[in-house]
């Protein structure tokens, strides 16, 4: 017998009270038994794992499942999952780093489709029983049954399309003929992800129940077994040639806006064999499995794996015992107010403090709007909110196990702020802060508990960058390190360790981009030409547009205070610039920068055709600053650093990061072409020794 987990127990066991489940079998990775109804119960949980995935030998559990279910078939099959995040997060992605070469993945995706039709073709219903997470492989068993029953806050989606792929157990021909076609392509070719209510709004789910109703739901779709759904009159136009030869081409237009063909094809695989064979499901789940084998081997996917595992290896480096329980947070502007709402949706309660009350109150606004943008329920919303308490007068203090300080980037006013503070907290307290330039022995040197400050530098916007910098410094202990890590693993964001240097690792890096984009700008190149440029990259959005989200006002501090603290050169900052800053034209956050915004987007011309060295002036210098971050230990590894670019600046994921595309490019490629432009700009295009080595 298998080990049960807690959570496996306490569904079994509810069941069980409820005259259920009698006479479980155990497998691997599935136990079944039959309720008093003659219902079969599947209970899903993947042997060794907090989270069910789909691999070969899940697979062949589920077969052996099946031939149970064959030989004495019930009244119903119900499978759910007992594992806590979720139904299943897909297919286990480390299976896809073994695959020996496409004819290989042919096979295995189709041993698993047949098992898959075996489930679809049982004599009796079959109901997915859904809670959390079902993505990927895991939505492809779901669909596989007749019927899907969702507790609330269950999420449905295909995320393949970010790992260069598209679904391969025939999740593409099931989908498109669930629910309306256009929408599943859409859902395929985005990755969106369709929350309870707009499940069930687009017939992917039947019903949506909480958990004491499931039992009853399941007994009721047994017994009045509804009839299949019909598409309507756009369901029939798409199963015509023409109609989908139409629907096809704006998806490629739509598709190319987000990502060139070049870069992402994917996407375009998908719409081509959807389009050819739409409307002969044997022949797209045929299509389907070619496909997905030729992506598996492509360069984008190969790096776009490599990615998921650069973010599962930050994910590990946090130590998450969930040990923090209050967050006190000193300034509630843009940054602190998002820290704080973002850490109160997690689950931490969180005092909000600043020296302007109505500071504060923006805050509380932008976070309801951050709850409602997470698609939180009414009720989490309000625990979330309830979490997060308004303390101008600091009272939060003396409770903290972490403070962060978010206030202005003077060194004289968080020196302090800690010295206001430090005598309030307790002992085992953590004190942060989330600068993103000042040196941390400048600002620190003060503190009478110096062991217990770190840098904790998260990225605007809070909600969407996972990747946090926890800044060493030579005053910090390593507990307080290890306890700064898992801080931001319990709230759901990725750390990575660097060194307190000028900028640190992402600002360093990013900088030189920026200001290249700026004196390009100078010399009379429109704006929308040298984001284009960067977009032609790989870059989801361009250098200039990026400044204006990070705000003229940050770009102009960190480009001074790394000219200032640097032994190499560094563009000074133009008189525009400085001047845009005095005049209040910050960017995003005010309206107008080197855009103007209206409803959150920059207001762009058409561009105009980049110079033939445009990408290359953009690009080397980040890879120069990056080159530099590592020969200096700033970073510990090349990996590290490529998570980082990736994970806090968007650097072209398909690329596998700025070190791992410097790596497929060449060094001496890279020193060569830098040299070129150093003649031809100046000596801040000079070589790192990095490349030399």
């Amino acid at each position: 017998m298998t080990r049960q987990s807690p959570v496996l127990k306490s569904l079994m066991s509810r069941q069980m009270e409820m005259g259920d489940v009698e006479n479980l079998q155990d497998m691997r990775h599935f136990r079944m038994g039959r309720d008093d109804n003659d219902i079969a119960w599947v209970f899903f949980h993947r042997q060794g794992e907090s989270v069910n995935t789909l691999n070969r030998a899940v697979l062949e559990d589920l077969s052996r499942v099946l031939d149970a279910l064959e030989s004495q078939p019930p009244k119903g099959v119900v499978i759910r999952s007992t594992k806590q995040s979720g139904f299943c997060a897909g297919a286990d992605i480390r299976d896809f780093r073994e695959a020996a070469s496409p004819e290989v993945m042919i096979d295995e995706l189709l041993q698993g489709k047949v098992i898959l039709d075996r489930l679809e073709s049982l004599p009796c219903p079959t109901i997915a029983l859904v809670h959390g997470h079902c993505l990927g492989g895991g939505f492809e068993l779901a669909l596989a049954c007749d019927e899907r029953i969702a507790i609330d806050g269950a999420k449905f989606g295909f995320p393949e399309v970010q790992l260069g792929l598209h679904p391969g157990l025939d999740g593409s021909v099931r989908l498109t003929r669930l629910i309306n076609p256009l929408e599943a392509m859409t859902h395929m070719l985005t990755g969106k992800t369709a929350y309870t209510k707009k499940a069930k709004t687009l017939g992917i789910v039947s019903e949506i129940v909480e958990e004491r109703h499931a039992k009853a739901a399941v007994q009721s779709l047994v017994k009045n077994r509804p009839q299949a759904g019909k598409n309507g009159f756009l369901g029939s136009v798409m199963k015509t040639g023409l109609g989908r030869s139409i629907a096809a081409k704006k998806m490629r237009a739509q598709t190319a806006k987000q990502a060139p063909k070049a870069h992402y094809p994917a996407p375009y695989a998908l719409i081509d064999l959807w389009e050819k064979h739409g409307g002969n499901r044997d022949a797209m789940s045929k299509a389907e499995t070619h496909s997905f084998a030729q992506l598996m081997f492509s360069e984008t996917a190969q790096n776009l794996i490599r990615v998921y595992f650069l973010k599962e290896a930050l994910k590990s480096s946090a130590d998450n015992k969930s040990e923090f329980g209050h967050l006190h947070m000193i300034g509630a502007g843009a940054m602190g107010g998002d820290i704080a709402a973002w850490s109160a949706i997690q689950g931490l309660t969180v005092t909000l403090s600043d020296i302007e009350n109505d500071a504060i109150g923006v805050a509380m606004k932008r976070a309801k709007a951050m709850t409602q943008k997470r698609h939180l329920n009414s009720m989490q919303s309000r625990d979330a909110m309830d979490r997060l308490i308004a303390d101008p007068k600091q009272n939060g203090v003396k409770k903290a196990d972490i403070l962060i300080e978010a206030g202005p980037e003077v060194e004289k006013i968080k020196k302090q702020i800690y010295a206001s503070v430090e005598p309030d907290l307790k002992t085992t307290a953590v004190l942060a802060t989330n600068t993103s330039s000042l040196p941390l022995a400048d600002i620190g040197r003060s503190l009478k508990k110096k062991g217990r400050f770190a840098g904790i530098h998260f990225f605007n916007p809070v909600a969407s960058l996972d990747l946090v910098e926890v800044v060493n410094w030579s005053g910090a202990n390593k507990v307080t390190m290890e306890r700064s890590r898992g801080f931001i693993g319990q709230i759901g964001k990725l750390p990575v360790d660097v060194k307190s240097a000028p900028g640190f690792l992402v600002n360093r890096a990013l900088m030189p981009y920026l200001l290249e984009a700026i004196l390009m700008l100078e010399e009379g190149v429109k704006a929308e030409t040298i984001d284009k440029a960067a977009e032609g990259f790989g870059m989801p959005v361009g250098p200039i547009e990026l400044a204006d989200q990070v705000g003229l006002d940050i770009c102009q501090h960190v480009g001074d205070v790394l000219r200032e603290q640097l032994d190499t050169p560094v563009a000074e900052i133009p008189t525009f610039v400085r001047q845009k800053v005095e005049d209040g034209h910050l960017g995003k956050k005010t309206g107008q920068g080197f855009y103007k915004w209206k409803d959150g987007k920059a207001q762009k011309d058409e561009p105009g055709t980049p110079a033939d060295d445009a990408q290359d002036r953009l690009i080397l210098p980040l890879l120069n600053a990056c080159a530099a971050c590592l020969r200096k230990d700033i970073v510990g590894s090349s990996d590290e650093l490529d998570a980082a670019m990736i994970f806090a600046t968007g650097f072209a994921p398909f690329r596998g990061g700025p070190m791992n595309y410097a790596a497929s490019r060449g060094h001496k490629d890279i020193k060569q072409f830098l040299s070129s432009l150093s003649k031809t700009y100046g000596p801040r295009f000079d070589p790192d020794p990095f490349w030399q080595a």
